[in-house]
């Protein structure tokens, strides 16, 4: 006889015997051993046919990641504020390779206008038929100390910053609730939801960061389980990048004198980082290849926070 040890007795089995594996709806929520092994060359990565939904997609970061898993195959949504996108679009449109079998589509949207961007968002999956994933990207900056924000500051931030990406993830989860699409929800947070940026006042910006990476433990806790009538398996994390070198950050550099010599200082690796360094993060984490990951932060900050 052969035992085993558990927190409450010695169970014995027989000599050659196993343990029953454990019933339970969520083995249902892992692939298939073999499904992508020796077939495609990098095929967890593969995001042909899939859908996703790209907030402050038309500039910047968001941009960025959205043409990511359009170079994997995907069929991506960028939202933004803009009536029309920019030259950055124009450009990222004349990159798109119809061999890769992805596509990029661009709608307006202000993500604190909730209402309309639950029924884009659920027009979006009805015309497709489903949703795979979604980044939530849209975010606003403020420079300002402490003691002179208002309450209005406060409120414009966070209807962005937290309430923005709060209702963007749930628009999301209930689509892939409605098509039962075990579909991987990316929040972007910021590693000042971790440290305060030496040389920056930002205190609204930082915490409501901050609150975005605890958002993403509580929203994967609720979705990830599958249910009994086979939807959810909802996948949400985050990413905190670094300092990057965006429109947004930019700006601050135009504010603050001296900022961006701060922060190059502050960082291991001496510099800033480009947006397409964190193509790599969310196709990994809006693909199969991260199947097993839910409820996590990505930190990618040149060793910034690692001091």
């Amino acid at each position: 006889m052969t035992s085993r040890s558990t927190d409450r007795a010695t169970v014995d089995w027989p000599k050659g015997a196993s343990p029953e594996p454990r019933s339970h709806p969520n083995t249902a929520n892992k692939p298939a051993i073999d499904e992508n092994v020796g077939r495609k060359r990098f095929g967890d990565f593969n995001v042909t046919g899939k859908v996703f939904v790209v907030t402050g997609g038309a500039q910047g970061l968001g941009l960025a990641m959205a043409e990511a898993l359009v170079e994997a195959g995907g069929k991506v949504y960028a939202l933004d504020i803009a009536p029309e996108p920019d030259q950055q679009w124009q450009e990222a449109m004349e990159r798109v390779d119809p061999d890769h079998g992805g596509a990029l589509l661009y709608r307006q949207q202000d993500v604190s206008d909730t209402a309309h961007l639950d029924s884009l968002i659920e027009a979006i999956a009805a015309e497709n038929g489903r949703l795979d994933g979604v980044v939530a990207a849209a975010g606003v900056q403020q420079v300002t100390p402490a003691l002179d924000y208002t309450p209005d500051d406060v409120a414009r931030m966070l209807a962005v910053n937290y309430t923005g990406v709060f209702m963007t993830a749930q628009s999301a989860a209930r689509q892939m609730f409605r098509y039962k699409t075990r579909g991987s929800i990316c929040l972007i947070a910021s590693m000042s939801g971790l440290i305060a940026n030496k040389g920056l006042l930002s205190p609204v910006y930082n915490s409501s960061k901050a609150a975005v990476i605890q958002l993403a433990r509580n929203l994967a806790m609720e979705w990830s389980p599958v249910r009994e009538d086979g939807s959810g398996g909802i996948r949400v994390n985050c990413i905190s990048p670094g300092h990057i070198l965006t429109p947004m950050v930019r700006k601050n550099f135009e504010e603050v004198p001296g900022l961006r010599e701060t922060w190059e200082a502050e960082n291991m690796m001496g510099r800033l980082a480009e947006t397409t360094e964190f193509k790599g993060a969310v196709l990994f984490l809006l693909s199969g290849a991260s199947s097993f990951m839910t409820g996590n932060n990505l930190v990618i900050d040149g060793g910034h926070t690692a001091w």
